[in-house]
């Protein structure tokens, strides 16, 4: 299993976990040890914007080998993908 350390920053997308529909920039504060399946890990931290600012305090269930570990440069040039518009289901 990878191994975050504080101030790592990623890029989270849907091969990390299927709830990031929309990827973000992520600076890690720490791995948490929580109980977790197999291939799985909690990571506490913050979401951040394209300049780099924390814009919200995090704690996500991730599958390490698809996240994206960022360089400084990649970190800044980093772009959420735009929001997929979502699909209506309708009852028959």
């Amino acid at each position: 299993m990878a191994d975050f350390k504080a101030g790592d920053v990623l890029h989270v997308t849907r091969a990390a976990s299927i709830q990031f529909i929309r990827p973000i920039t992520f600076r890690v504060i720490r791995m948490l040890d929580w109980p977790t399946y197999d291939d799985w890990a909690w990571l506490d931290g913050y979401e951040v914007n394209r300049k780099g600012d924390a814009v919200a305090r995090r704690t996500v269930l991730v599958q390490p080998a698809g996240l994206r570990r960022l360089s400084a440069g990649q970190a800044r040039r980093a772009r959420a993908a735009p929001s997929p518009t979502p699909r209506l289901i309708r009852a028959r």
